[in-house]
């Protein structure tokens, strides 16, 4: 009798646990949210492409569980608290619902941004867009991995790679327009941003060094890169002063200023400042 008596309390409790178990876990809804290494603001300038009416960013969506074998729904909403951009004129409307596919853990989905507007060559707008989880979604991860914000124009912006190399010195669009003109790249890698980004450090100093080139012997640098269609031409307002221009955009000068205190010639940025390296 006592045997009977124990392997029926046995018989409960095993009972009771495999179904609390199951309960857990067909409760839980997957998490899903923005793949973003940092939490620095996307910059994007129609600067780069100016024949450009509108461009592509493919925002990367992941999903925090596992896959399954049929289409998932999730949501991407505008924080209006945040945006100064308008729909239509800045950027496409987003679509109500985005696919993710079966049996996959991550997607890309297109931000579609407009260079239509004449006030983007002297002002930026802002997006912030935040993931919602929707019917198959839990939304249970925080803000700043769920949202992000873009900032956009059609003038040069800082980069977020800018302010990591301390030889570039204080940013302006002038030397950010003449970095692009002589360093060979578009971008500087940020240290730590991977794991071995360090690795990327002497590329990136070469860089720096084509740039500091132009600063310091822009006479050198227009006579050894005549392929560049970079030119510089005296004033006729007898300042000895010269303009530094690309032959095929005549109407887009850099000014370059003599110091007769220091004997050299230096480029002025759109603030009044000196460019210097």
């Amino acid at each position: 009798m006592k045997r009977i008596v124990i392997l029926t309390i046995i018989t409960t409790l095993l009972y009771s646990c495999k179904k609390d178990d199951i309960a857990t876990y067909t409760v839980s809804k997957d998490n899903i949210y923005l793949n973003y290494n940092n939490k620095d603001s996307v910059i994007y300038s129609f600067a780069y492409h100016p024949e450009l009416a509108r461009d592509t960013i493919w925002v990367p969506v992941i999903v925090s569980g596992k896959q399954v074998n049929h289409d998932r729904r999730f949501a991407i909403n505008v924080i209006d608290s945040t945006t100064t951009a308008v729909k239509d004129k800045h950027y496409e409307a987003l679509k109500t619902m985005y696919i993710l596919p079966a049996n996959a853990g991550k997607v890309s989905i297109p931000l579609i941004l407009l260079n239509t507007d004449p006030d983007l060559a002297n002002k930026s707008v802002s997006l912030t867009i935040e993931i919602a989880g929707g019917d198959d979604f839990a939304s249970l991860l925080p803000d700043d991995i769920r949202s992000r914000r873009f900032v956009f124009s059609n003038r040069l912006e800082q980069p977020a790679w800018w302010p990591y190399w301390g030889q570039l010195g204080k940013y302006s669009r002038v030397k950010h327009q003449l970095f692009l003109i002589s360093s060979g790249t578009t971008d500087l890698v940020i240290p730590g941003s991977y794991p071995d980004a360090y690795m990327e450090i002497p590329r990136a100093l070469y860089y720096i060094s084509n740039a500091s080139y132009l600063l310091n012997y822009p006479f050198n640098w227009v006579q050894e890169n005549p392929k560049s269609g970079y030119t510089l031409e005296k004033r006729t307002d007898g300042t000895g002063d010269y303009d530094f221009y690309n032959l095929a955009s005549p109407d887009k000068k850099f000014y370059l200023k003599y110091f007769p205190g220091a004997n050299k010639y230096v480029f002025i940025d759109e603030n009044g400042n000196q460019v210097l390296y």
